[in-house]
Parts: structure tokens; sequence; C-alpha cells
């Protein structure tokens, strides 16, 4: 079930992609003999939902292929041999994934919690009475269930932001992991996997996303980093989303994040019943959006394309 789960970054909702019946066949292949009534009982127990809306009706999509389904239940499926094969090894699995900005000021956040007199909160939610966003970029160990968020700053100006959740941002997030987290976890890193969305700051087609993790993990730490895409529109299948930043909205839910070091004290003290830990740090760095790699750069990259899906799956190595 670990690989076929997937949920809602915003509350507890779970889904498999399973039936209850290919569950009970799996069950019994190991020689656990239960009903797919059974297996109801117990998911539901676990925190399954049998029924949920979910926000997937596409207007002005085209509807998928038979080519392109196959595509993507490929990519489902090689994703959790190169999961295993890193679990194998003991190398780091990380989940990575930008969380949705919060606003940053006295504003209602949903939720409640106990208190003795309500938080009495702005009418409206504009950018012009916030000091900016708060821009959290997550990376979740998943054999360690160990989170590191990277808080950016994005201030207010007028009424724009002073800084973009860029390629460079995600990379250097992942980089603030290995500083803070993964030298203590991992004696030793040679090679990485990274899961990560098929699109935003770690898309599959933004070359300074390569570009960065060849200059900053692979050539400055010497890793070999292998990255895995989820098809696009797939997000909610990345673990993280439930197994991260579901906790940390369950965490502030009710609590107006009025300052940044009140999203930080939220974001750091983010636990569950399973153990999770989670490590976090304010980042005031500016971030330019629509920086472009150069034709040098992109030449530069020490890529190798896999064999499944190509522009979903590849391995950057230090250069020479």
């Amino acid at each position: 079930m670990e690989y076929e789960t997937a949920g809602d970054p915003m509350s507890d909702l779970k889904w498999t992609r399973k039936t209850l019946q290919k569950i009970s066949d799996q069950l019994a292949r190991l020689n656990i003999h239960v009903s797919k009534t059974t297996v109801g009982v117990i998911l539901k127990k676990l925190g399954f939902s049998l029924k949920s809306n979910s926000k997937k009706v596409s207007h002005g999509g085209k509807p998928q292929t038979k080519v392109q389904l196959k595509k993507r239940n490929d990519q489902f499926e090689y994703i959790h041999q190169i999961r295993d094969v890193f679990t194998q090894k003991q190398c780091p699995v990380l989940s990575v994934d930008s969380k949705k900005k919060e606003m940053v000021g006295n504003f209602k956040n949903l939720g409640t919690r106990r208190k003795r007199t309500e938080d009495l909160t702005n009418d409206h939610d504009y950018l012009t009475y916030a000091l900016g966003k708060a821009a959290l970029y997550g990376v979740f160990d998943l054999a360690n269930n160990r989170a590191f968020v990277s808080i950016g700053q994005f201030l207010r100006d007028g009424s724009r932001l002073t800084s973009s959740d860029t390629p460079k941002f995600a990379v250097e997030s992942i980089e603030r992991w290995k500083t803070y987290e993964g030298k203590h976890t991992y004696t030793d890193i040679k090679e990485i996997l990274i899961l990560a969305d098929g699109g935003g700051s770690n898309g599959h087609r933004p070359w300074m996303w390569k570009v960065n993790l060849q200059a900053l993990l692979c050539n400055k730490h010497r890793l070999n980093v292998t990255v895995c895409h989820y098809p696009p529109g797939s997000s909610k299948w990345n673990p993280i989303e439930h197994r991260l930043f579901s906790q940390i909205s369950k965490n502030w839910a009710g609590t107006p994040l009025i300052d940044y070091e009140t999203v930080l004290k939220y974001t750091k003290t983010t636990t569950t019943t399973t153990g999770l830990k989670v490590n976090a740090k304010l980042v005031k760095k500016k971030y330019i959006q629509g920086v472009k790699a150069t034709a040098d750069q992109i030449e530069s990259l020490n890529i190798q394309y896999h064999d499944v899906n190509p522009e979903w799956n590849y391995t950057i190595l230090p250069n020479d």
C-alpha cells in the first residue's frame, strides 16, 4: 500500500489506486486470505476513504489516449522499481515539492483551535495588507520520516513580490537538506534519488532545474543525482503531499500566520504519531524569475537519460 497511496496536502484525506479485490488478491499471494469486505474495513480504520470528491474536471484539456495512459502507468511502475533499488542500497530517497504559498499577515486561516477568545483577522485577504508570502519548499526523506523545509520570505513590494519560486530556489533547498540533515543521517552519500512533480520549479522541462542540480549537488558535493518525475496532473501521488504538507497545514490550522517567525515555529513543531520530524530554516535570499540557462550550461550537463520515459527519468553525474 505504501506506493499506492495519495492524499490531499491540505487535509487528512487519503485514497488508494488499488481496488479492494486487487488488494485481497495480492494478500492471498502472501498466504494471507481475507475477503475484500474485510480489506475495506481495515482500510477505513487506517484512515482511507472509500469515496471522496476530487478536483479532476479538466476544462479545455484533451482526453488521454490509450498510449498516454499506458505511459503514465509505466511511469508509476518505474518509480516503484527505482525506489526499491535505492532503498535496498540504503541511499536517500527524497520526495520534493513546493507547498501552496501562504499569505503572511493577520489573515484568517482555515480550521479551528481551542482558545478562550477568537482571533480577529482582516476581512479581506489582499496582498497589500500582507508582509508578503511564505514559500515552503519541502524535502522529505522517505526512509527516515524526516523532512527539511526551506521557507522563502517572498516580501511584498507594493502589489508585487520581491522573490519567486524558481529552479534555483528548489535546488538550493535540496542542498540545505544535505547540509542540515543528510550529512548527519547518511555518513557517506554517493547518490540520491529525487521524486518530483512534472511541473513547477522542479519540473522536467526547465533547463535551469537540471543546470542547478549539476552545479550545486553533482559537482559541488560529488553526487550522482537520479530524478524521477511524476506524470503531469498526478502531484497528489507524490509522498510529500500527504506525509508532510498536510501535517503542516493541520499544525497551524486556525492560527493566523501573522509573521514569518510564526510560519517557522509551526513548521518546525509539526509531528505525527508515526514519528515525523521536521526541521526548517527561513530563507531571505531573493530569487529572480525568468532566468534562462545558457547554451554553454546546457552543453556542460553530464546527464544520462533512462530507457523508460527518458524525459521524466534521468541521472546527472559530476563533471570531471
